[in-house]
């Protein structure tokens, strides 16, 4: 098992492969919390080895704009930390993505296949509906196309042209990025689609 890169250091992978992702920064403070807001909506989160699933450890905190809002938001988090000794942790502030379709997108490095990617329906269905597609790298447009193509839930995933064609976008680009980088594994899950935009908004990288 590889080493879990820190949070804002995936977060600047994906921005050297110009692959969108919710801006976010580590806040150790309320005011730094509400600093950050600056009157937009934020989520806060725990980021710890100890909690890989966040939402199923309930160190997730959404929609949160007021001050009020993020200051007991924040101890909520400290307190439910502490409780559950997840112990080193940081907390990440998180522009909240508007509501939209929840996809995975993910890789991994094979020994026996080499490197792979992932598509699938995201958020808790990638488990419930395992309706997943892969494919090696490199990958050309036919190749990002076919996984689209291949995938049952395609229809919610991807329901017109450009978004198929933003998602063949970001499929190339992730798979150059898991080709140049040193990563064993990555996760984008979720990555949420709303009017042909999409933006991921958890990241999970282990290092080789």
């Amino acid at each position: 098992m590889g080493e879990l890169l820190d949070y804002i250091a995936a977060y600047k992978i994906m921005k050297k492969y110009k692959i969108n992702a919710a801006p976010a920064d580590y806040v150790s403070s309320v005011q730094d919390a509400i600093k950050f807001a600056a009157g937009k909506t934020i989520v806060l989160k725990v980021i710890s080895k100890k909690a890989l699933h966040k939402s199923k450890c309930g160190v997730v905190r959404l929609n949160l704009s007021k001050p009020e809002e993020i200051k007991s938001a924040y101890a909520f988090l400290k307190n439910r930390a502490g409780k559950l000794k997840l112990k080193p942790y940081k907390i990440l502030a998180q522009h909240m993505a508007k509501d939209g379709t929840e996809v995975i997108i993910g890789g991994k490095t094979d020994s026996q296949f080499g490197k792979l990617v992932l598509i699938g329906l995201g958020g808790i269905y990638v488990e419930v509906f395992k309706d997943v597609a892969l494919r090696l790298c490199p990958l050309r447009r036919y190749d990002a196309q076919a996984m689209i193509d291949q995938l049952k839930s395609k229809d919610i995933v991807a329901p017109n042209p450009p978004t198929e064609k933003m998602l063949s976008n970001v499929l190339m680009k992730v798979s150059k990025m898991l080709q140049k980088e040193d990563i064993s594994e990555f996760d984008l899950n979720p990555i949420i689609i709303n009017n042909n935009k999409y933006i991921a908004v958890d990241l999970r990288f282990i290092m080789a």
